[in-house]
């Protein structure tokens, strides 16, 4: 390496968990303030943290110490000398799956100091889990704090899921690699609803799946661009009527593109005797 080259940088923005009883701040990073709260992941790849998730505003509430992210390397909990965290799947079968005794030690790691499963959820990042939702994040967003599991390969040892309790969460219906990225994307979706990180509480009262409903069309300046005009409600000073006409730009395009939440809240709404 040359005078001129630097080093490549590493981020002081998470704590690395590596196999210790317990978590090891190796870089320092943001302050440590009390009950804040903490996303744990336990991941094969944990350099592939933070990620996006330091930048923008999760990353100011990181630097801020509102919320912390720790990351458990499986990789050091595997067995014999190359440390093998799987093996082949009982009865045959392609693919290869991580190993219960090896995530059970990760798992143990990661529940040292927490509260109950109704505070702290620990969820297994699979495709065949439950949808990812916005319900979801307000959830784990009123918790002090959520454990990630990454999957890898064909999969986890079923064993270790039901001894643990562990729900399964999908970020949609498709195959992912591995969990790193829907694990980041559900800690994004849920950082931002934590008190105090996007500075205006309404911002997130006004988004797509907030009330059920998708988000009604934004515009800014210029008020004309390329002969498309802002609609005139908006700019009418109007504040009733322009609460009226995003509530129903918000459910026509519902009706239009998710008809699956239109008529999920219809139902709703006949549940609770309203028209």
């Amino acid at each position: 390496m040359s005078d001129e080259e630097e080093a490549p940088k590493r981020s002081h923005r998470r704590v690395a968990i590596r196999l210790s009883l317990q978590p090891e701040d190796l870089m320092g990073g943001p302050p440590r303030i009390k009950g804040a709260w903490t996303a744990k992941v336990i991941t094969l790849f944990p350099a592939a943290f933070p990620g996006v998730l330091e930048q923008s505003l999760t990353g100011k509430a990181m630097d801020r110490g509102q919320w912390r992210l720790e990351t458990i390397d499986l990789r050091p909990f595997g067995e014999g000398k190359h440390r093998n965290v799987d093996d082949t799947p009982a009865g045959g079968g392609a693919g290869m799956v991580l190993r219960a005794d090896v995530v059970a030690r990760a798992l143990r790691v990661a529940d040292q100091g927490n509260p109950g499963r109704a505070r702290w959820p620990v969820v297994y990042l699979s495709p065949r889990g439950r949808p990812f939702d916005q319900a979801t994040a307000r959830r784990w967003a009123s918790c002090d704090g959520v454990t990630l599991l990454c999957g890898r390969f064909e999969g986890v040892d079923e064993r270790v899921l039901e001894h643990f309790g562990i729900e399964e969460v999908s970020l949609g219906d498709f195959v992912l690699t591995g969990g790193e990225i829907a694990a980041q994307a559900m800690i994004d979706a849920t950082v931002r609803l934590l008190p105090g990180v996007l500075g205006n509480a309404a911002s997130t009262e006004e988004e797509s799946h907030s009330a059920g409903l998708l988000e009604h069309p934004q515009y800014t300046k210029p008020p004309v661009w390329e002969g498309r005009e802002i609609p005139p409600v908006l700019l009418s000073g109007n504040h009733a009527e322009i609460a009226k006409w995003r509530r129903a730009e918000s459910e026509r395009i519902t009706r239009e593109r998710r008809p699956d939440l239109w008529a999920a809240r219809k139902g709703k709404g006949k549940r609770n005797g309203e028209d």
